[in-house]
């Protein structure tokens, strides 16, 4: 399985438009040890010609141009085969609204999502511009693996099992009622080699699935957000901790560092990087203990081969 990153950072990217942080001064400025990210996209393939994508995010034409594997291959082509979505937060959505082109898209989502997405949302239309433009794929929670097909119906050579995961609904949406569908982990198998990819961007806790996705593969891409649940607080950004977000911090006694750690057996990647977060300056105390736990900080063009 061949894995690409595309975006690795939160919503709002690094530097975020609006945010006058260290690192974000720092990093415009070119003062401190740290590169611009993207929001979080990811493509992952077994044979490196078809590709899915895990979310889409807002900034989804400049991350396909920067991968010439994505680029058309005729005058109007693709080689995105599927899209799948983890949750209904913008930064792993919006960027379906760009590839309204009359493009067929085939997108992979649990009932939750997908009528977050499509439901009382005009800019949906501009991908339903022809009968069959998007197909939707309706991913359930049951355990049961799920083949990944090409665009003409045959075998991709990938699987993916979704299950739920700590979280909560997309801030745009009703989050007085939340619903296991609202945020998932998926796992992606590839059917020749047997390896695996557990990829969970937006884990708030762990949880007996998580547990058991990170057991199985051979590759954990995890929740990087925040590097402690004050983070934007002490920054004066926010009142809100990271787990009121849904979010578990990297750092702390009771950290997802210290969850990670223990699976020796896989790549194990933090992916989802806010722009308060300290692991993105490649000289902090933070970011060295995060590879001293044996542990590895996503970036965009970032490959990995399973």
């Amino acid at each position: 399985m061949l894995i690409r990153v595309l975006g690795s950072a939160a919503g709002g990217g690094f530097p975020q438009w609006n945010c006058g942080c260290p690192n974000c001064l720092g990093v415009r400025r070119g003062t401190i040890r740290a590169r611009p990210r993207t929001q979080e996209s990811v493509a992952v393939s077994a044979d490196g010609d078809s590709w899915f994508l895990l979310n889409a995010s807002p900034e989804i034409r400049q991350q396909l141009e920067s991968f010439s594997k994505l680029h058309p291959r005729s005058p109007r082509d693709t080689p995105i085969q599927g899209i799948v979505l983890t949750n209904g937060d913008l930064d792993h959505s919006l960027g379906l609204l760009s590839l309204r082109e009359s493009q067929p898209l085939a997108l992979y989502a649990t009932a939750r999502v997908r009528s977050g997405f499509t439901e009382g949302n005009v800019l949906y239309r501009t991908l339903q511009r022809f009968d069959g433009q998007v197909s939707w794929h309706e991913l359930s929670l049951a355990g049961d693996a799920k083949t990944l097909n090409l665009l003409g119906g045959a075998p991709s050579g990938l699987t993916l099992r979704a299950f739920a995961i700590p979280g909560k609904a997309a801030l745009h949406l009703d989050q007085s009622h939340p619903e296991a569908g609202d945020n998932i982990g998926i796992l992606i198998g590839d059917t020749r080699t047997g390896k695996s990819l557990a990829y969970m961007p937006a884990a708030g806790a762990s949880s007996a699935e998580v547990v058991t996705a990170a057991a199985e593969a051979d590759a954990v891409f995890f929740d990087g957000t925040f590097w402690s649940s004050d983070e934007l607080i002490a920054l004066g950004a926010s009142k809100s901790r990271a787990e009121d977000m849904a979010h578990w911090p990297i750092g702390g006694t009771q950290g997802s560092l210290r969850f990670l750690a223990q699976w020796s057996q896989a790549r194990r990647v933090y992916i989802h990087i806010n722009n308060s977060n300290p692991i993105l300056q490649e000289d902090s105390v933070e970011r060295a203990a995060v590879h001293a736990a044996g542990v590895e900080v996503a970036f965009d063009g970032m490959e990995l081969e399973l």
